[in-house]
């Protein structure tokens, strides 16, 4: 991994990512999660699903915004992309493997939150490439964005996108549960298989059509994050999603 996939995946970059739960905070509510064990399933489930699907766009993305050549625009010295519709593609593909509004208002919410720490850090115009497909773009397509024009390849974005999947909620745990620390990043490092798994997934599929990339469910992570948005209008909740 390069600098810019650590700095991404690294709990202190102000992307906003600490104000999300992944679900974690409506399956606490529900009695679902309650300590280490009933977390690591919980974890396990987030990874094979959301976060499969969030791995794998995040490579798809850094794959093209590797790919990406400058071309002449309308005027001297304006450039833009030719990846623009790459972009468009990417965006609508992954809204329809996420079902629920309120997981994808999650997505797009972070991704602008940690837009202007990208735009500080890493300007280029791929961001806006990616800007022009939508002016608040899903987290992991920011993520693969910017991993792939740092010269990074298609597995880093996999993996800091796979990983900052569960360590958001792994995060959360200890805060709503009060939870031991070790015991939780023991959990969290039990992942590593799987997360490889993923990795090599991704990596394979990002520069092949994006219809192919994949599209597990998860219909009670679905149902949770739109009462958790019912919820958070009625009572005060710890986390934003």
């Amino acid at each position: 991994m390069g600098l810019a996939s650590l700095v991404l995946a690294d709990a202190r970059f102000p992307g906003g990512g600490h104000v999300h739960s992944g679900g974690l905070e409506e399956a606490v509510s529900r009695g679902l999660v309650s300590d280490v064990d009933t977390l690591a399933g919980f974890l396990r489930g987030r990874l094979r699903t959301a976060g499969r699907v969030a791995a794998c766009f995040a490579a798809a993305g850094a794959d093209r915004a590797a790919r990406a050549a400058p071309v002449p625009a309308a005027g001297p010295g304006d450039r833009s992309f030719v990846a623009t519709a790459d972009w468009v593609v990417l965006d609508r593909e992954l809204d329809a493997r996420t079902p629920s509004a309120a997981q994808r208002e999650a997505s797009r919410t972070q991704g602008r939150a940690a837009l202007r720490a990208v735009r500080t850090a890493w300007p280029s115009p791929v961001l806006g490439a990616l800007l022009a497909a939508d002016p608040r773009p899903h987290h992991p397509l920011l993520v693969g964005a910017v991993i792939g024009r740092s010269g990074e390849d298609p597995a880093a974005a996999a993996r800091c996108t796979g990983y900052l999947a569960v360590s958001g909620p792994a995060s959360a745990a200890v805060r709503l549960l009060g939870l031991d620390p070790f015991a939780v990043n023991a959990a969290l490092v039990a992942l590593g298989t799987e997360l490889d798994a993923i990795v090599r997934e991704a990596a394979t599929l990002a520069p092949g059509p994006v219809a192919d990339l994949p599209a597990p469910g998860a219909p009670v992570l679905d149902l949770m994050a739109e009462s958790h948005v019912r919820h958070h209008r009625e009572r005060v909740r710890l986390f934003a999603s």
